[in-house]
C-alpha cells in the first residue's frame, strides 16, 4: 500500500490501493476517492466492537474502502489544523493515543479501548478513563491537532505535561496525574490543578494545540459577537 501526505496546516492523506488491498476508517471519514473504489459500511468487530469504539471517541460503524479489479485511491483529511502521523505496526505492536486520534488503517490493524490504570489519571487526565489502543500488524495513520513534538524517554526519565497536550505514547510509558504544588501556582499559574506525569521507557508524542484549547479560544470570540 502506497500513501502520500500533502499540505502543511490542513494536511490530506491519499492512500493508493492495488487490487485486493483495503483501508478502513470511521463512518464519514472519507473526503474523496477514485470512481473504481468500493466501500462497505458495517459494525466492524460486531456490536461489542462498535460499543468499544464509541467509548473511545469513534463512530459505531466503520467503512472499508477496497480496490477490486484495478488500482485506485482514497483521500482522508484532518478534522482540525494539525499533523498526520503514519506508522507501520508490527504484529502485536500497540500504540496508546487520545480519543479521536485514529484516522484510518489497513484491515489487519485492530482498534480497541484502553483504560488508564490509575484512578487519578482517568479522573483528571483530560481524556477520561478511556483512551484508544491501536494494535498491528499493518499501516495505521493518526491525526494530531497542531504540530507534534516527539520525545524518546529513557527508563526513569519523566516529563510533566499539561494533560491536553499528551497525544500518543508507547504502552511501556507510565502515565499518571500529579497535583500542582503551591497555592500561588494553583490560583494564578494558569495551568489548572493537575499535570500529567509520563515516565519512560518509551516514546511520547505531544501536540502543540489541543482541540479543547482551540474550542475554548474560538468560543471566547464567538461570545463577543
Amino acid at each position: 500500500m502506497q500513501y502520500q501526505i500533502r499540505g502543511t496546516v490542513m494536511q490530506s492523506l491519499e492512500v493508493s490501493l492495488q487490487p485486493g488491498e483495503s483501508v478502513y476508517t470511521e463512518a464519514g471519514g472519507m473526503s474523496w476517492m477514485s470512481a473504481n473504489i468500493g466501500m462497505e459500511t458495517n459494525m466492524k468487530g460486531g456490536l461489542m466492537g462498535a460499543l468499544k469504539r464509541a467509548a473511545s471517541g469513534e463512530s459505531l460503524f466503520m467503512t472499508t474502502y477496497s480496490a477490486s479489479s484495478s488500482p485506485g485511491f482514497v483521500t482522508f483529511t484532518l478534522e482540525a489544523p494539525g499533523t498526520i502521523i503514519p506508522m507501520e505496526l508490527a504484529p502485536g505492536q500497540t500504540m496508546i493515543c487520545q480519543r479521536d486520534a485514529f484516522m484510518c488503517a489497513q484491515s489487519g490493524v485492530q482498534l480497541d479501548i484502553h483504560f488508564t490504570r490509575r484512578f487519578g489519571a482517568g479522573l483528571f487526565g483530560g481524556a477520561g478513563f478511556i483512551l484508544q489502543k491501536i494494535t498491528g500488524p499493518g499501516m495505521a495513520f493518526f491525526e494530531i491537532t497542531g504540530e507534534v513534538v516527539e520525545y524518546n524517554l529513557q527508563p526513569g526519565q519523566s516529563l510533566k505535561v499539561d494533560p491536553g497536550h499528551l497525544a500518543m505514547m508507547d504502552p511501556t510509558v507510565n502515565f499518571d496525574i500529579t497535583m500542582v504544588k503551591g497555592v500561588t501556582n494553583v490560583l494564578f499559574g494558569g495551568e489548572g490543578l493537575f499535570l500529567a506525569n509520563v515516565t519512560g521507557p518509551g516514546r511520547v508524542w505531544l501536540q502543540t494545540m489541543p482541540l479543547a484549547n482551540l474550542a475554548a479560544k474560538l468560543a471566547h470570540y464567538v461570545a463577543k459577537q
